[in-house]
């Protein structure tokens, strides 16, 4: 094995944590991999230093992946997920003020997407009727499960993301600043950066992002494109450490001490509570304490979650054309699918997945069928037709 060490970028968010695990508590070494992790500051960032050769690899947002291989993306340079880092783990989180107008239109159960995006609709509309500003959320990156989460349960209410508010790009570890200085209403991001923006009494999580989308392919490991086939070996010794430190992670054993490690000033840099929670799926979700339980807010590693599924790869080219950041062509679909190289992880964890994984569901009921993707874009009110 190569004694050089591999740099990883990576963004301050637990669902780095099989790799940030692989790489401080020993697995990387036992596979014969030197890691060295850098921690970057915004997703544009990390894919242009991949793009350039300053980073062997990096955990990026699985969307990224995927357009990168659409050639919609700024630098065409086609990336490649060798493993998934993390499937679900996004949350949204709005204002005090925010939550009191949704839960004042609720008719029905606050806990229910579909129930508060009807809110929202009203909200939106009395807004717009008193000749107030639009209000504004954060995402962190336009092709990313965020954005489309975001846009989802939006839609699914009748809002317009794209006519009645606005949606805009900040870094996840800026979400909370930039509710507390009111320049947005609402964001979503992944863990740890609600629980922050709770602990500190400037959000209310409305939703997990599980709750919006089940099984969301939300992380990967990225490599340019033809970088896993120059050293086969390292590849797949990489993608065995990246596993075996997301099943450590998972494992209620294990919980303190990763927590401990993922919480370190060179790593995320927050509380190591914020970072437990997040792991067991148990997270609090107002000042109050408040708190909402979901075992498959994160997955790491069960369910298959480390195999980087093709089908996930033709359902993100969906929401990137019904969101109008494509345009339909009979190539694409198959180059969405060969993003995502489970040939790759397959041949790296010794043959195919006992475990594979389906697209993802959406709570108000749409199924894909990559076999018709026409068909499912244009199956929704809001949102562009192909």
């Amino acid at each position: 094995m190569t004694k050089e060490a591999l740099r990883i970028g990576f963004i301050p968010l637990v669902d780095a944590a099989g790799l940030i695990v692989a790489s401080d508590l020993g697995f990387a070494a036992k596979e014969g991999l030197k890691i060295e992790l850098i921690r970057e500051a915004s997703w544009s960032n990390i894919r242009d230093r991949l793009a350039l050769g300053h980073l062997d690899a990096a955990h990026m947002l699985t969307p990224m992946i995927v357009a990168s291989r659409l050639k919609i993306n700024q630098l065409r340079a086609p990336l490649a997920a060798v493993v998934n880092l993390a499937l679900n783990g996004n949350a949204i989180t709005v204002s005090p003020a925010l939550h009191a107008q949704i839960k004042a239109e609720v008719e029905g159960d606050i806990a229910e997407p579909a129930t508060t995006a009807a809110a929202l609709e009203r909200v939106v509309r009395k807004r717009e009727a008193r000749g107030e500003e639009p209000l504004t959320f954060g995402m962190t990156f336009p092709f990313s499960t965020h954005n489309y989460q975001l846009r989802h349960w939006m839609a699914a209410g009748g809002v317009d993301p794209d006519r009645d508010l606005r949606l805009v790009v900040l870094p996840p570890p800026l979400m909370a600043e930039s509710l507390a200085k009111g320049l947005v209403d609402g964001f979503c991001v992944g863990a740890p950066w609600n629980s922050v923006s709770v602990a500190a009494g400037l959000g209310v999580i409305l939703h997990f992002g599980c709750e919006i989308f089940s099984h969301a392919p939300e992380k990967a490991l990225a490599m340019r494109e033809g970088a896993p086939e120059e050293d086969k070996d390292r590849t797949a010794a990489l993608i065995r450490a990246i596993v075996a430190g997301a099943r450590y992670a998972e494992d209620p054993k294990n919980r303190g001490e990763v927590a401990a490690s993922l919480a370190r000033p060179e790593r995320i840099g927050v509380d190591a509570e914020h970072i437990s929670r997040t792991l067991e799926g148990r997270l609090r979700i107002d000042a109050e304490g408040a708190e909402r339980p979901r075992d498959d807010y994160l997955l790491l590693a069960r369910e298959g979650a480390c195999r980087p599924e093709p089908v996930r790869g033709a359902w993100l080219y969906a929401q990137a054309l019904r969101w109008g950041q494509a345009n339909f062509q009979p190539d694409d679909l198959a180059a969405a699918r060969g993003a995502m190289r489970a040939d790759l992880f397959d041949a790296a964890i010794g043959g195919p997945s006992a475990a594979r994984g389906a697209a993802p569901g959406v709570f108000s009921g749409e199924v894909f069928d990559e076999g018709d993707v026409r068909s499912f874009v244009n199956g929704f009110k809001i949102g562009a037709k192909i």
